[in-house]
């Protein structure tokens, strides 16, 4: 069975300046770039309590929760019931601590993978069926620094590889628009070439 194309894009992250330049905020950092792209700007929707951007020329909604990140869900189901979206429609797009910078995955379903923000939002839709595209961040190696890691910037050679990362999220972004999951899949998913070195 196919899947639709996507109605509503989804980026996690953490409301406030202090958060913004932090790894978990790697949802944030897509979207606002994806706006851009397509020429939409966000503005506060109190009733789904996020910042929103209506892509019309592309019919998708674009959504930065305000809620911080584990009550993810409450802004997700208030835009997607208010707009009668179903969960197959939706792609979030959030950091992942198992997939090193640099690196992206692009899939339907599956579990949470420990993200406050996917578990929350699971709870609300009431399915794990929606999309999901992960931003690689690495992982500080100890799961007692998780959370200290994914609140904090990425260093500089990590920001340059998750930046590369999200412009080639970006690229994809037409196959993604036009439900053409599988080609979307095969390219973002692809390990990007090692960088020749002089060595």
């Amino acid at each position: 069975m196919s899947q639709p194309a996507p109605k509503l894009i989804v980026g996690l992250g953490n409301p406030g300046d202090e958060y913004s330049e932090t790894r978990h905020n790697a949802g944030f950092w897509f979207c606002e770039r994806l706006a851009r792209d397509l020429g939409t700007s966000f503005s506060k929707e109190a009733r789904f309590h996020g910042l929103a951007a209506n892509a019309r020329n592309e019919g998708v909604w674009l959504l930065m929760p305000q809620t911080f990140m584990n009550r993810s869900g409450q802004s997700v189901a208030a835009l997607a019931r208010f707009y009668r979206i179903t969960p197959a429609e939706i792609l979030v797009v959030h950091d992942e601590l198992d997939i090193p910078p640099g690196q992206l995955r692009l899939k339907f379903g599956g579990g949470m993978g420990g993200h406050n923000g996917l578990k929350d939002i699971t709870a609300h839709l009431g399915t794990q069926d929606y999309w999901r595209l992960r931003i690689g961040i690495g992982h500080p190696g100890d799961r007692n620094e998780v959370v200290n890691f994914v609140l904090k910037p990425p260093r500089r050679e990590e920001a340059a590889l998750i930046d590369e990362s999200i412009d080639r999220a970006l690229l994809g972004w037409p196959l993604i628009a036009k439900a053409d999951w599988n080609a979307a899949t095969q390219r973002l998913n692809a390990r990007p070439a090692a960088p020749k070195s002089g060595a």
